[in-house]
């Protein structure tokens, strides 16, 4: 999760596991290791002044994470000697795409997915994410180290009229690999490389042009007897949408929050999300800063105009690319049996992060404290497991089933049926699709 600049309130922040490519999300892609290529061992050397910005800002990530990172053993990490090692590489780095790929490199010692750092161009990326801009319009979902996989496409980009089809492999951008340098400009082509699900490579020139933003939170009334929220991130004025819509919605009426894909986002709009199914003042999460003091997190009115929590039952989608507040929520109305959390185990990524601009105008998200549940549980590197485990496969997506969703449907369903019948709350149910 990311606090505001200033204000220890997530996030992600921080790494996340999926961006829009060209049309990036509010949680962007840090670049590392793999996601840039490192300059050939004839480049030539940066000039002075390039070089000048590089130890700027290779000092102030170094240093801030001396003296800011919530764990002052660094997870056991030796971080004089790691400065000795990456620094020489920052300094000869001759573009964005080498300086930080020696800082990534650097903070992945640190094992932490809230810890990473932008470059000027990724920055401006999320700064624009929410404005209308030149886009592809392709999400993608990390495969694995150098691998992106397109995880959606949205309707009436010219990705989807040129037939680029979910579950392809990216393989390069004009020639290059997916980096932290690059920009989308509307009108100029764009030459893409994939790998098609039989391994065959598919060559596509596409060419970007604007498009209004997507909006973050989304309602959908298709479904009889529910309504669906669409959160794609926990950003400024969640929880006053949220209020407003469960405001018009029906007591009888079954309430499914979808944070598949959900990077995290503020703090406070956790909080405020919070507040719209549990009572003011209730412990929901203990913070523990660097100092090692814990402080109780209490429910917070946030809610818009509504005056009392929402009575309605309530399913919380996940999957393994929910992360940091798009987890300590769907954790804390698990633990306090408000609500059902159905789709896949999630990231395992809730520590409590805050950005720091660079010199260069890039930035650094870096975990500023650790979090724990009300019933004590440590999120990070352990994540929520769901009550009613599903996936929906690449084939579900193309064909535009969605097996989480219809089982977060049966579930409440069933919840609905014993509590009509005086058996109460319906048990845990497992069940396994597409997996």
């Amino acid at each position: 999760m990311r606090l505001p600049v200033g204000r220890l309130l997530n996030s992600t922040v921080v790494v996340s596991a999926a961006a829009i490519l060209l049309a990036l999300s509010p949680t962007s892609v840090w670049a590392s290791g793999s996601e840039a290529t490192a300059p050939a061992a004839d480049q030539a050397a940066p000039d002075r002044e390039r070089a000048r910005m590089n130890a700027r800002v290779f000092d102030a990530v170094w240093d801030t994470v001396r003296r800011r990172y919530y764990d002052p053993d660094l997870h056991g990490v030796d971080w004089r000697s790691a400065r000795d090692t990456y620094r020489p590489q920052a300094l000869a780095a001759v573009d964005d795409r080498a300086l930080y790929r020696a800082l990534g490199q650097m903070l992945d010692l640190l094992d932490d997915d809230h810890a990473g750092a932008i470059s000027p161009a990724q920055a401006r990326r999320q700064d624009q994410a929410r404005s209308r801009r030149a886009v592809m319009g392709v999400m993608l979902a990390r495969v694995d180290a150098d691998a992106w996989r397109i995880d959606a496409v949205r309707a009436g980009s010219p990705a989807e009229e040129a037939g680029i089809e979910v579950g392809w492999v990216l393989q390069s951008v004009d020639g290059q690999s997916w980096g932290v340098d690059f920009d989308v400009e509307a009108g100029r082509p764009t030459l893409l490389t994939f790998l098609d699900d039989a391994g065959q490579t598919r060559t596509v020139t596409l060419v970007p042009r604007e498009m209004d933003p997507l909006p973050p939170f989304t309602v959908d009334t298709s479904r009889p007897g529910a309504v669906v929220l669409r959160v794609d991130g926990f950003e400024a004025g969640l929880g006053r949408w949220l209020g407003e819509q469960l405001a018009v919605v029906p007591a009888e009426t079954d309430v499914i929050i979808d944070l598949r894909g959900n990077p995290g986002g503020l703090l406070l709009e956790a909080d405020a999300a919070l507040s719209c199914f549990l009572p003011a003042r209730q412990p929901w999460a203990t913070r523990v800063a660097r100092n090692g003091r814990p402080v109780t997190l209490t429910i917070m009115p946030g809610c818009g105009d509504l005056e009392e929590p929402a009575p309605h039952d309530v399913a919380v989608l996940v999957d393994s690319a929910s992360r940091s507040a798009a987890e300590l929520t769907p954790a804390a109305l698990q633990e306090a049996g408000r609500a059902l959390v159905v789709g896949e185990h999630t990231a395992g990524s809730v520590l409590i992060s805050q950005d720091t601009v660079l010199p260069d105008g890039g930035r650094l998200t870096l975990s500023r404290a650790d979090y724990i549940t009300s019933g004590g549980v440590r999120l990070e590197k352990r994540g929520v497991a769901p009550d009613v485990l599903v996936s929906r496969t690449i084939q579900d997506r193309r064909a535009g089933r969605d097996p989480v969703l219809e089982a977060a449907l049966e579930a409440l369903n069933r919840q609905e049926l014993a509590r009509a019948s005086g058996a109460g709350g319906g048990p845990t149910v497992t069940v396994a699709q597409g997996l």
